[in-house]
């Protein structure tokens, strides 16, 4: 027992003694060397395959509704009734911005109240812009492909040329707002100007024209006043045929308008002129004016009729030939432009009474 004792006392001793040296030279309990347990190889687990992010669907482009084109509203105004100078009512839709004139005459009076044209028959010369526009052929005889080329939305006609019901009927068939207008006389240019001011939006500016023609009447008349005043207006044609122009003429009314006796107005007509009459020498004998005024269809260098009166029988005696009183007027002024343009023929009229005195 005692023994036991002893053994376990020398056995603590000597645990205390190694636990009680120094850490740093003791070799570390080692224990004996276990294989480290290898795991159970476990199978990666796969994730199940993602489908890639796709790009959202974009939708295939469609073309955006094409709107429907709308017309323009009309000008204020518009559209507006007019009655032309055959008494026909016209609507005009909107206010015209392509003009075909089929003749001097309406070509001058569009001009005259501001407007303009796109087309334009063959003889015009006067307004110069005008000469820009489109040839569409002549007036008797115009173009009816060349005018609907250009797209017109009005088509200015002339009530003297083109009077015939056929050729109304063909222009009133083209789709295309169409007013006559003219100068058949002097009144007729007053009339046209107003009509063609009303259509084109501008009353005041034709009004303004309108006081013009008017003023210069008057003044003519001034001039005129105590003179004795007879006269004829002589046109020939190629055969030497002579013809007079009565007061249903333009040249005839321009006459009347400013105070001379025609003794050819109330002969019937006759001739291939409109409100012409034929005169036979013995005839011109007969009237024996005061003042023969004359006009030469055909271009220079052909002889101006003024020249060649005296070769008719009897002429040479005629008192406006002794006195000098034989004036050739403007053709364009008379008859192949009747129109706004009248005033210059008033001028023309009465320097040759005034210088014819002097």
């Amino acid at each position: 027992m005692l023994l036991a004792l002893s053994l376990v006392g020398l056995m603590g001793a000597a645990l205390l003694v190694a636990c009680g040296g120094d850490e740093e030279h003791a070799p570390a309990p080692t224990s004996a060397p276990t294989e480290a347990a290898t795991p159970e190889p476990t199978e990666v687990a796969t994730p199940a395959p993602t489908q890639a992010p796709t790009q959202a669907a974009t939708p295939a482009p469609t073309e955006a509704p094409t709107p429907e084109p709308t017309e323009p509203p009309p000008a204020p105004g518009y559209p507006r009734d007019v009655v032309d100078l055959f008494g026909r009512t016209v609507t005009i839709p909107d206010l015209p911005k392509a003009i075909v004139a089929i003749s001097p005459t309406a070509t001058e009076l569009v001009y005259a109240v501001g407007g303009s044209v796109v087309g334009r028959t063959q003889t015009v010369n006067y307004p110069p812009e005008a000469l820009d526009a489109v040839d569409v052929g002549s007036a008797y005889q115009p173009n009816l492909e060349a005018i609907l080329a250009l797209e017109p939305d009005l088509i200015v006609a002339d009530s003297t040329i083109h009077i015939t019901p056929a050729i109304r009927d063909t222009l009133e068939g083209l789709g295309v707002p169409v007013i006559f207008a003219g100068a058949a006389s002097v009144d007729e240019v007053l009339t046209g100007l107003t009509l063609l001011g009303e259509v084109l939006d501008n009353p005041s500016g034709a009004a303004d024209v309108v006081a013009s023609i008017e003023a210069a009447r008057d003044t003519a008349r001034e001039a005129l006043a105590g003179q004795e005043l007879s006269a004829v207006i002589l046109i020939g044609d190629r055969d030497r045929n002579l013809y007079a122009a009565k007061g249903s003429s333009y040249g005839g009314s321009i006459l009347d308008t400013l105070g001379f006796a025609n003794p050819a107005d109330v002969q019937p007509d006759s001739g291939p002129f409109p409100g012409f009459t034929r005169v036979a020498p013995e005839a011109m004998l007969e009237y024996d004016p005061v003042y023969i005024f004359t006009v030469t269809p055909a271009p220079p260098p052909a002889p101006r009729l003024s020249a060649m009166l005296g070769l008719f029988p009897g002429f040479s005696g005629l008192q406006a030939m002794v006195n000098g009183r034989v004036v050739e007027l403007d053709v364009q002024l008379l008859v192949q432009s009747p129109g706004p343009r009248v005033i210059e023929a008033f001028g023309a009229i009465v320097a040759a009474v005034v210088d014819s005195e002097q």
